[in-house]
């Protein structure tokens, strides 16, 4: 085992122990070091001194980046870097790195889960059987035929197009909305359509687009109306991507029939959140990226892009290209 050189403060996490990271860091020379809370007070004391972060869910602002005076790398422990002041890490010279591929199969397979138990009204039912008896509840009027339905795929990225084999298997006619996609990407058998087009048409609507300036409140008001009154809104993305008054609205009217979203507009949703009172919402806690597999994957290749920095080496995935050749490591 190397002796520790090198300092990483791991800002936040929501699993329990660093066993997975410390196989990977304490070889390579780097101390974990775990912060006790992820406040900007806290993390700007805790930052002077490391030579790289990691974090999950935690802001990592601008004020943070300042202090962390040594840091070369802010390593994510995800696929989103939208919690990170981007604009200070290319300033400063830090180099921001994500997973983008590490629970692509499981946030498909959480959203297909969630239109299928809607469709089928899974929850309320066995929840009915439970508490009242068999045959107390009314048959779904909402339940779909799939291989007659249509489901609109909005990103077509690689968790898109996971979901577009899934919906695949089950018949489903399926168009997607994507401005940026690489068009050679695109599965064959996968019309793209503009959003407006892709909203009219779709009886269940997936939303799989990074959280950007261009994709917040990309779902508001004008977009709810668009959808069919009876349509189903899935969204496994990012909260903010959604218009949060817009959807309470759009939701309380009826404009569309139910949503059921792993994310919220406001995460974690605050007591007496007013969205999660609706009986036409199911909520999920932000928890689709989930499987022991994906778990160890994660927290393997996020501390695998500090140990690479850190050493003199080329990390995988670097978010910021635009920081290169003026960054404070050297590889």
């Amino acid at each position: 085992m190397s002796t520790c050189t090198k300092k990483v403060l791991i800002v936040d996490r929501t699993w329990e122990g660093t066993s997975v990271e410390r196989s990977v860091l304490d070889p390579a020379g780097v101390e974990i070091v775990v912060a006790p809370a992820h406040d900007e007070a806290t993390l700007i004391e805790m930052v002077p001194d490391v030579d790289a972060i990691i974090y999950c869910f935690a802001p990592i602002t601008g004020n943070i980046l300042r202090a962390a005076r040594k840091c070369q790398i802010a390593s994510r422990y995800g696929i989103g870097f939208d919690n990170i002041d981007r604009d200070v890490a290319n300033e400063l010279g830090i180099v921001l790195t994500n997973v983008p591929d590490y629970c692509v199969d499981e946030v498909a397979d959480h959203a297909m889960t969630l239109l299928l138990a809607y469709n089928r009204q899974l929850i309320l039912q066995a929840e009915t059987v439970r508490k009242t008896g068999w045959g107390t509840i009314p048959l779904p009027s909402h339940t779909l035929r799939l291989r007659d339905s249509t489901l609109g795929i909005v990103g077509v990225g690689r968790i898109g197009r996971a979901l577009f084999k899934r919906a695949s298997a089950f018949g489903m006619h399926i168009v997607g909305c994507d401005p940026h996609v690489d068009v050679k990407l695109v599965p064959e058998g996968l019309p793209l359509v503009s959003l407006e087009e892709l909203l009219g048409q779709a009886d269940f609507v997936s939303v799989h687009t990074p959280l950007t300036d261009e994709t917040r409140g990309m779902f508001g008001a004008e977009q709810f109306r668009a959808m069919k009154d009876e349509a189903l809104l899935v969204n496994t993305a990012r909260g903010p991507i959604l218009d949060g008054d817009a959807l309470l609205d759009a939701l309380k009217s009826r404009e569309i029939a139910a949503a059921c979203i792993d994310v919220t507009p406001v995460e974690p949703p605050p007591p007496g959140y007013e969205l999660l009172t609706l009986d036409n919402l199911t909520v999920t806690p932000h928890t689709a990226f989930l499987s022991r597999q994906s778990l160890a994957e994660l927290q393997r290749r996020t501390a695998g892009e500090v140990a690479l920095i850190l050493n003199g080496k080329s990390p995988e995935n670097i978010v910021n290209p635009e920081v290169l050749g003026r960054t404070r490591a050297t590889f």
